[in-house]
């Protein structure tokens, strides 16, 4: 560990074969000049460097089609479109299908023979593809900490009352008393829009009633079994997946652009998305990366699904398939923890199926060399294993697996069903953000999101690209989020007092069947593609905590570059920011296998922003991708998947691992409101 005044030397994080450095040292002046001309390239960034414009997976669709063929794209723009890019938009064979206004940015159906054309306009950012979005497929409230919190709040019921929570899925069955105010009786679904096409807001595939649940589900089923972390918090129901569970990028973000627009009136604070798409651009220019971002910025917390790529067919741990938008820094990435069935934390694990870190999306430069954004994700995990949360009827999932039936009760009203994935761990999250804006509503994303790592429980033999800080402790979060002082802001002074009164003891003790679990706090966060331990994250004001800056922006790492047999490069250097983190926060210098204790304790994985290059073994031999599969899962076109990853995720959803993280318990069909 180094003090983040220390410079120290680091390897970094990008690639390059011999061959492709020949190639550029000649020729470089002419290559940029002839892609300058071309259009292609973007404004300086990146240390110096220019970037297509063409997002790489469109740019060899292109080569694939006619050039009279249509294809579906999202323009992004920096500035306001000139009169000669509107003329374009209007020009014949192209359609604009939607406007997203709080993004600048636009869905298009255009002739292939077009695309090029727009990017050679300076407003233009990056043009992408409109790609398909799908699902990522014990007593949860009691093991995650949530009922040792119940009675902190002023009113005595600490249950996110009053905190709007976006459920960005398939839709919501909203006739589940699940979704019943147990005090009033009426549904706390606020709002419910289609961003589908089809006209409806319920959930004819089953996934998105289930996550609402997890999130927000009332326990009225069971005498509380199925409770949801934040029991009261009001849901908006933003449907962007169909009756397949299938969607597109422009859906989602004529979801997350209504939020923008609408937050204030619905006190929306958390947005919940457990859907993906493969991760292939860069995270800087991903649309729906950098439309989630700007919600971050504004100060509402979102959290995303890991995905459930974490094996390949034959069973071997897969490295490198966080999906989209899961890569993108601001949100909160989020695994599954196989909790065994039990309240005790001891046994838990990461779930086989919890996709992997590093995220591997990149941006590709006016040479065409790659660079690969490498951030650490997921940075929390939760359980996600064969949970039990609310079930929408004759649901499409149920109808192919009818097993999914939790058997709990006969009135449609009540029923649920077992799924597992990091789909159904990343609404236990937005549950748990809920509770914390409750219990201090001036709290910023940065910091809900540090309170969260903080206090997370390390689990022994997993690596950060596992399971990130460790597993989702909602009672050592909100006991320092109640502690946080309600006056920061941007002009609080870095390494000022963060709290009022003390720092409570660094652990959290779950009452079990066999007596009492008690485990320590991670006591670290996650920095993009390190990490920083150190009581100081708790005690004191860090700049990283603001809105409109990432955790990430507390280190510098230099431009090195590694090619094919490890030769460095240049000279990446890591230091701390002395502007955005205060003396006394450690930075890691290692990815570490943890020994269950806290974050920096354990054996090393792998060297802090080592590149993990195609075809590399790293660790312990498995094999990291660059988010481009070939073989388990092809991914051609389009940018969807097809093959095995498609059914490696859905049987993740399906079957998850061996043991039940829930077990079914009979409904008396009364309401219970004994919580």
């Amino acid at each position: 560990m180094k003090s983040i005044n220390k410079p120290r030397r680091c390897l970094t994080i990008s690639v390059l074969t011999a061959l492709s450095l020949i190639a550029i040292v000649p020729g470089s002046f002419l290559l940029s000049s002839a892609a300058s001309a071309a259009g292609k390239i973007g404004k300086n960034r990146n240390g110096g460097l220019h970037h297509n414009k063409i997002a790489f997976d469109l740019s060899e669709q292109l080569h694939q089609k006619n050039a009279g063929s249509l294809v579906n794209v999202i323009l992004q723009l920096n500035s306001s479109p000139s009169g000669q890019l509107n003329a374009l938009l209007r020009s014949n064979g192209v359609r604009v299908k939607g406007k997203f206004s709080s993004f600048n940015s636009y869905a298009l159906s255009l002739p292939v023979s077009v695309v090029n054309s727009l990017a050679t306009f300076p407003e233009v950012e990056f043009v992408s593809i409109d790609s398909e979005v799908k699902t990522l497929g014990g007593h949860i409230a009691h093991t995650s900490g949530t009922d040792n919190v119940r009675s902190m709040s002023s009113d005595g019921a600490l249950d996110g009352n009053g905190i709007g929570i976006a459920i960005v899925d398939s839709g919501i069955y909203a006739a589940h008393t699940a979704f019943k105010d147990a005090q009033t009786g009426l549904s706390r679904i606020v709002v419910n829009k289609d961003f589908t096409g089809e006209g409806r807001t319920d959930d004819p595939y089953g996934h998105g009633t289930h996550v609402a649940a997890a999130a927000a589900g009332s326990g009225i089923v069971s005498s509380g079994e199925y409770i949801g972390i934040a029991s009261r918090a009001n849901l908006l129901n933003l449907r962007v997946l169909n009756s397949q569970g299938v969607g597109n990028v422009s859906g989602v973000l004529s979801a997350l652009d209504w939020i923008m627009a609408n937050a204030g009136s619905y006190n929306v604070r958390v947005v919940n998305l457990s859907l993906g798409m493969p991760a292939i651009n860069s995270s800087q220019f991903d649309p729906l990366c950098r439309a989630v971002r700007r919600l971050v910025d504004r100060g509402i917390f979102v959290v995303a699904a890991a995905g459930n790529n974490g094996k390949d067919s034959s069973g071997q741990k897969v490295y490198g398939q966080v999906h989209s938008p899961g890569n993108e820094a601001s949100a909160l990435t989020v695994g599954a923890v196989d909790t065994q069935g039990t309240d005790s934390r001891g046994d838990d694990t990461i779930a086989t199926y919890s996709s992997r870190g590093p995220t591997r999306s990149f941006w590709t430069d006016e040479f065409g060399v790659k660079h690969f954004d490498n951030i650490i994700k997921p940075e929390l995990s939760a359980p996600g294993n064969k949970t039990i949360f609310a079930e929408s009827p004759g649901n499409f999932i149920l109808s192919q697996n009818p097993s999914l039936d939790a058997g709990v009760s006969g009135n449609d009203t009540r029923k649920q069903m077992i799924l597992s994935g990091t789909s159904m761990a990343a609404p236990l999250a937005a549950g748990a953000a809920a509770l914390l804006f409750e219990a201090n509503p001036t709290l910023s994303p940065n910091l809900i999101k540090a309170i969260l790592m903080y206090t997370a429980q390390q689990l022994p033999n997993y690596n950060m690209f596992e399971q990130g800080a460790g597993e989702l402790n909602v009672d050592g979060a909100v006991r320092v989020a109640r502690l946080v002082r309600t006056n920061l802001d941007s002009s609080t002074a870095l390494g000022s007092s963060l709290l009022n009164g003390s720092l409570p003891s660094q652990q959290t003790s779950i009452s079990t069947a066999n007596g009492t679990s008690t485990f320590q706090w991670s006591r670290g966060i996650i920095l993009g593609q390190t990490y920083a331990t150190g009581v100081d994250l708790m005690t004191k004001y860090q700049k990283i905590y603001a809105n409109g800056v990432l955790l990430g922006d507390g280190v510098l790492i230099g431009d090195g570059v590694l090619i094919g047999d490890g030769v460095l490069i240049g000279d990446g250097v890591l230091i701390g920011d002395s502007a955005m983190l205060s003396n006394g926060v450690l930075i890691g210098d290692n990815i570490l296998v943890s020994n269950g204790t806290s974050m920096g304790s354990g054996s090393i994985f792998c060297a802090t922003g080592v590149l993990i290059g195609d075809g590399v073994l790293i660790g312990d031999g498995v094999l990291i991708g660059d988010g481009v599969l070939i073989g388990d899962g092809v991914l051609i076109g389009d940018g969807v998947l097809i093959g095995d990853a498609v059914l490696q995720a859905l049987n993740a959803m399906v079957s998850g691992d061996a043991t039940p993280s829930m077990q079914p318990v009979t409904d008396n069909e009364l309401d219970y409101v004994g919580f």
